[in-house]
Formats: structure tokens, sequence, C-alpha cells
């Protein structure tokens, strides 16, 4: 049984979300960033966490990669175009859409109040908002990469809606109704019912 260690309201919820569409059971610590559980799996604080066996996975997305790749769902075989277009559009959501919210998370309330620097907030939503139309420029649906749902699609789903959450500039229709859509999967509803 695989441990996850994270509270369901951070990027645990990926993880969460994930092993509910793949059927796999698990336990849930909610660790808080920080907390003496978080500490224990990674020095830096950061959550999620998964443990298997022993050993200690960090980062969402490396856990997601390692679990779908072991389990052979939720993404394309490794050494396939499939996989390195799949891999492309994931980096492309961690780095313009994850990386410009969490920028603006930490300088909302993560970072001491000294490190601040609330004006960035603006320049942040104007980048989120440009790099979300082309995200939906290049979205064909009904997931991410076509006919076939994959990792990326929880991570844009959980970034849509953590946007939406922090107030940043609506997402074009087509990408909205694709996050509700994802919303309504029982995998989701599970995973959320854990929150």
């Amino acid at each position: 049984m695989y441990e996850v260690i994270g509270h369901p309201t951070s990027r645990a919820f990926r993880v969460l979300w994930l092993l509910e569409e793949l059927g796999q059971p698990y336990t849930n610590i909610p660790a808080k960033p920080h907390s003496p559980e978080a500490l224990d799996c990674n020095p830096s604080g950061k959550v999620p966490a998964l443990r298997v066996g022993g050993q200690v996975i960090t980062d969402s997305t490396a856990i997601m990669t390692y679990l779908a790749d072991k389990h052979g769902q939720m993404t394309f075989p490794a050494g396939t175009l499939e996989r390195a277009r799949q891999d492309a559009v994931t980096h492309q959501i961690i780095d313009e859409i994850d990386g410009v919210l969490w920028m603006a998370t930490r300088h909302k309330f993560i970072h001491p109040e000294n490190r601040r620097v609330p004006a960035v907030i603006d320049s942040l939503k104007w980048e989120y908002e440009r790099n979300i139309g082309h995200m939906a420029d290049r979205f064909e649906g009904p997931f991410v990469m076509g006919e076939t749902m994959t990792i990326a699609d929880i991570i844009l789903t959980n970034c849509l809606n953590w946007a939406f959450g922090a107030k940043f500039p609506a997402a074009p229709e087509k990408l909205s109704s694709y996050a509700k859509a994802m919303r309504s999967r029982d995998a989701y509803q599970r995973a959320s019912g854990k929150a």
C-alpha cells in the first residue's frame, strides 16, 4: 500500500487523484508543509511525498510519473514519441502555469512578509492569462493528449482550480468546460472527499 504524505489541499491532491484513477490502495497522512511528518520525508519540508516500501519519492510530478509508469496507466510508454509529447506538455504546464501560480502564492502569503512583493502579482496574472491562452490554442480535447487521459490532465485541472481560487483571469471557455468535466470524474470526487 502506498503512503501519501501531504494535505489534500496541497499538490498532494494530484497524487491522491491519480491513485484513485489507478484503483490503487493508499493511506494519506494530511501533513502540512514543514510539519514534522513533511520534514521526515523531505529536508525542504515540501509536500507531497510518497512512501513506497521504506523508500521516499518527492515532487508531485515525479511521484505521478513513477505511479503511471509502474501501473501502465495514465501515461504513454517511455521511449515513444507519444510519451515525449506528453512529457513536453507536462513540463509546459509545470513551467508556464503551475510555476506562475506558485510564484504568486509565495508573494501573497508564503514568503516572510518583508520578502513579499505584492506588486508582482498583477504581472503574474497577465503571464498566466497569456500562457493559459496558448494552452487553449493547442487543446483539442477531450484530454490534453487527445483521446487518452494522462497525468498532464491531473496537473492542468489542479492548476485551473488553483487559478480560480486565487482569482486569476478566467481560462478560455474550452478549458473551463474541460476542467468542469474533469472535476465530475468519479476518481476526482473520491479524492476530493478526502480533503
